[in-house]
């Protein structure tokens, strides 16, 4: 479905932030994108998006594709009209509209029999915002605004949603509803979803494969399981040791032995 290869991204044509990554996701598959702050994982979802530009970022090299399409040289709206959705870190609504007029932006792209169609599926997703159509999305709840953010990505009716930090700064409850939502998306009408996070916990509970980004490359990438059994892994981004003890966050941190993946 999306192929990713050997992506190099630059800013200000100085500043490389990601080198020679490829990457694919499936269709029907959840694909957990994992790194710490700065691997490279948030440039990433806007190369594919073509979002780089406020920023000065550009793609150099490599090949990006949607089921053998070209992405690289269309529009931001070409790329959402052929089905990529981007939900962005920090959520981005617009404060003084109420909620359904968030929810409506995301079918701007379509006729009003589809719009309708995708804010009851929305409305039936997460009957809160039913509740709290008529409110200013900015005096709602971080989770609230969360549930709006991908509620209008789906009103764009997406082959491919892509989620960058969803749990970033939400109370527990609201993450499980979360990342509930995620799963049912996929098993209920077949998504692809992107999934960036820096929760690898989380992400590589509810992924197909996962990718680990460091320093702009990929370095480790394989079925879900498979990574969360990895012992470095486990060190690095779960915080437990190799007997399966959990480890004190600031001694991962600042564990003095390289990654063996690096080495």
């Amino acid at each position: 479905m999306l192929t990713l290869t050997n992506v190099q991204i630059l800013y200000d044509r100085a500043i490389e932030a990601v080198r020679d990554v490829s990457l694919q996701v499936g269709a029907g598959q959840i694909v957990a994108l994992l790194g710490s702050n700065g691997a490279g994982k948030t440039t990433i979802l806007k190369a594919i998006s073509n979002v780089l530009y406020p920023e000065d970022g550009e793609v150099l090299h490599g090949e990006i594709s949607l089921e053998g399409a070209d992405l690289k040289r269309l529009p931001a709206d070409e790329i959402v009209r052929r089905g990529i959705v981007h939900v962005p870190e920090g959520r981005r609504l617009f404060p003084l509209m109420t909620v359904e007029e968030n929810l409506a932006m995301g079918g701007f792209l379509r006729d009003r029999g589809e719009l309708s169609a995708g804010l009851d599926r929305v409305y039936g997703l997460f009957p809160r915002l039913k509740e709290r159509r008529r409110y200013v999305a900015g005096y709602l709840s971080g989770g609230e605004q969360q549930m709006v953010a991908i509620g209008r990505a789906l009103v764009a009716g997406p082959k491919l949603l892509m989620l960058d930090e969803p749990s970033l700064g939400l109370a527990p409850q609201i993450i499980d509803l979360i990342m509930e939502t995620v799963v049912a998306l996929n098993r209920e009408q077949g998504m692809a979803i992107l999934l960036v996070e820096q929760n690898a916990a989380l992400a590589l509970e509810v992924a197909h494969y996962g990718y680990i980004v460091e320093n702009g490359r990929v370095v480790l990438d394989g079925p879900a399981e498979r990574i969360a059994r990895n012992e470095d892994v486990k060190e690095f981004y779960l915080g437990c040791s190799e007997g399966g003890e959990r480890k004190n966050y600031r001694e991962v941190k600042h564990y003095k032995r390289r990654k063996r993946w690096l080495s």
